[in-house]
């Protein structure tokens, strides 16, 4: 069962959930169902980590979510 990344339309809240099949999705905060799924990448884990080179790589650390970085 995939997890998605979501985004009230509502009130703004991003939130992740285990979606099973056609499973309508809520927002946890107001429990909207009017929520967009994100697009997202995914996480691989392993032995090694991968070197870091250049900036950001986006996500929030590489300044796209305006945290100032």
């Amino acid at each position: 069962m995939p997890i998605y990344e979501y985004v009230c339309m509502e009130c703004e809240s991003h939130f992740e959930e285990l979606v099973r099949g056609d499973e309508q999705v809520a927002c946890p905060d107001c429990a909207s169902a009017n929520v967009s799924r994100q697009f997202s990448t995914f996480a691989v884990h392993g032995a090694s980590k991968p070197a870091r080179v250049g900036g950001g790589g986006g996500g929030c650390c590489g300044g796209s979510c305006g945290c100032g970085h």
